[in-house]
């Protein structure tokens, strides 16, 4: 993979959406940050309360479910909107250990990935943001290279994304067949295929493993 660092960039192609994929994919952002913006409100409401105590819980609240919202609005900005060059604010690793600080997910962003060219990283992103999808009850993540391309390994209950995302991660599935729980796989399989590469998934209980690497063929 050719890289001269973590401003290094890599030759890919656009990504084109169907307008199906478009409105899911903003139906899901949507539903992402509507709950903490929402508890925002429901504090701001609260802190008219005539007990101090109860005010400042309320206070806590809006605190604690605005930086929910900034973080999880910078991870997709990455994610999602980053195009090429260099992205404006914190690098990849630092939104996504901001994304799942205070979850019952650990994120372990493995110090050769952030050397990687962004586009990759956001492939990453991508990944990380479908790999926690698929652990509901918390685990971990672990994103690191291998080989020619990246891989995510997913420990917690069950055996990874499910039979849908799975076909959403490798474009087996119609767009006709997306749903707002699935479209974040297929992003990133278009991702992937921008590069020139495609994801592979594996899974047995307790563990599952994403794996991005250049498509057979493929210069």
């Amino acid at each position: 993979m050719p890289r001269s660092g973590a401003h290094a960039t890599i030759t890919s192609m656009p990504v084109l959406l169907d307008m199906r994929v478009c409105g899911l994919l903003t139906a899901r952002l949507c539903h992402d940050l509507a709950g903490p913006i929402a508890a925002i409100g429901n504090g701001a409401e609260l802190l008219a309360d005539d007990d101090p105590d109860f005010a400042r819980e309320a206070a806590g609240l809006i605190g604690d479910s605005a930086r929910t919202a900034a973080r999880r609005l910078q991870l997709f900005r990455f994610v999602y909107g980053f195009s090429q060059g260099v992205p404006a604010g914190p690098p990849p690793q630092a939104l996504a250990g901001e994304y799942f600080a205070g979850t019952a997910i650990a994120c372990d962003y493995a110090e050769p990935v952030r050397a990687l060219p962004f586009e990759v990283q956001k492939l990453g992103c991508g990944l990380l943001l479908v790999g926690a999808e698929a652990l509901p009850r918390g685990g971990r993540l672990a994103l690191a290279g291998a080989a020619d391309g990246i891989e995510l390994e997913g420990v917690g209950e069950g055996t990874g994304p499910s039979p849908e995302a799975r076909d959403a991660l490798t474009l087996s599935a119609p767009v006709e067949a997306l749903t707002s729980r699935t479209v974040g796989a297929y992003f990133c399989g278009k991702l992937a295929e921008t590069l020139g590469w495609q994801l592979t998934v594996a899974g047995e209980p307790g563990r599952f493993r994403l794996s991005a690497a250049p498509a057979r063929g493929a210069a």
